[in-house]
């Protein structure tokens, strides 16, 4: 048995963060319907069309799931999505702020109709403040969060390269979901929670808050570099290639010293002998890394790395790390059907010892409706009405 077989989730998503929290729901057995505009569905299914016509984005987040269009301006989709999520366990949102209120669908509304119901609303800035209708786009969550003045280099401030704010709200509404499930299990009564990409994204600044709110100036942008530790980061190889690499304490970097660069003196030199000295001085002693690597291609700085038990790694492209031995070696990659057929997926993070995730279908626009609305017992006056 799946561990999550059994759960019905009835959602009201589009774009990333939600579908990336019901993704997750789908793979360990839940049953996801997923409600989608009539015709165009859900946008992301149109941000591009790599995948074999298809969006990269949607490929990601919707398979395992069914795909029911409904328009809930009209009183009969009200009438399902009403019947849907009498039936269901969990129901999650993250539609424009105080659209599925509009709706009939508030959270307080619900809670009364439904009280074994776990609500999950995702929005960007939370129900309520000065920022609570604010248009919130995962870039410009970063922008608010501080993140983007902490990435790229000093003079060009850089988004991270994925959609991290919606990702971290996504995943914090898969566990919020998870807790109230056990909770349920206890109490019988669901959960109302909300999640906020802001306050989500603003759990992953942890470090960043307590150096700039205790320490009184933000971490420098350092480009790939670490703002507080040195050497930790990229450094050029003789054959042109990067090579990344991290000292965390002083055995490291004594043994980096000895084994790697063969200056044994550096190890106790008074400008290297601590981290926040090497932090300080680190232009200086970029320069002597830099000459002795210049030497090295960069196979052969790695494997002096490793044998001195130094954390290492290549600078891959994304196109490498899908045949990344490791990945290969463990199984990572399955099969998954979609409209445009046979796509690679990689399985979640997560391995049980006796659990194969669930890797089904990404669903074409409305691909189950029908089922699901006789499967519910409307007939066809009904089907035809939506």
């Amino acid at each position: 048995m799946l561990p999550l077989e059994g759960i019905t989730v009835v959602s009201l998503e589009q774009a990333v963060a939600a579908p990336f929290a019901t993704r997750q729901l789908a793979d360990l057995g839940a049953r996801v319907i997923k409600v989608e505009r009539p015709g165009t569905g859900d946008f992301a299914r149109n941000y591009d069309s790599t995948v074999h016509g298809m969006s990269s984005h949607f490929v990601w987040l919707n398979r395992s799931k069914e795909s029911l269009t409904l328009d809930l301006k009209q009183d009969g989709s009200k009438m399902v999505l009403d019947k849907l999520l009498s039936k269901a366990d969990v129901f999650i949102q993250n539609l424009a702020p105080g659209a599925v209120d509009r709706l009939g669908f508030s959270s307080s509304v619900l809670k009364k109709k439904y009280p074994q119901l776990v609500i999950c609303g995702i929005s960007g800035y939370g129900t309520f403040g000065p920022y609570m209708d604010k248009k919130a786009y995962d870039l410009l969550i970063q922008c608010e969060a501080g993140v983007v003045s902490l990435t790229g280099t000093e003079d060009t401030p850089s988004k991270a390269g994925i959609s991290i704010a919606d990702i971290a709200a996504g995943m914090y509404a898969y566990s919020g979901i998870l807790t109230a499930l056990i909770s349920r299990f206890r109490t019988g009564k669901g959960k109302v929670m909300e999640v906020s990409m802001l306050e989500a994204l603003g759990e992953w600044m942890g470090y960043p808050l307590y150096y700039s709110g205790y320490g009184g100036t933000d971490p420098k942008r350092t480009g790939a570099n670490h703002a507080t530790i040195y050497p930790y980061g990229p450094f050029l190889a003789g054959d042109r290639k990067l090579v990344f690499l991290g000292i965390q304490n002083e055995r490291e970097w004594e043994r980096f010293c000895i084994q790697v660069l063969e200056k044994s003196e550096l190890s106790s030199d008074s400008r290297f002998n601590s981290n926040a000295f090497r932090v300080s001085n680190s232009s200086i002693l970029k320069e002597m890394i830099d000459a002795v690597f210049q030497q090295m291609n960069s196979n052969e700085i790695i494997e002096k790395l490793e044998k001195a038990k130094i954390a290492n790694a290549h600078l891959n492209t994304v196109a490498e790390f899908i045949n990344h031995p490791q990945l290969k070696i463990r199984k990572r990659w399955r099969e998954v059907d979609s409209p445009a057929g046979k796509l690679n997926a990689l399985i979640p993070p997560v391995t049980f010892e006796d659990v194969e995730p669930v890797m089904n279908p990404i669903p074409d626009v409305g691909e189950h409706t029908e089922a699901i609305l006789k499967e519910f017992g409307f007939d066809n006056q009904i089907i035809e009405k939506i």
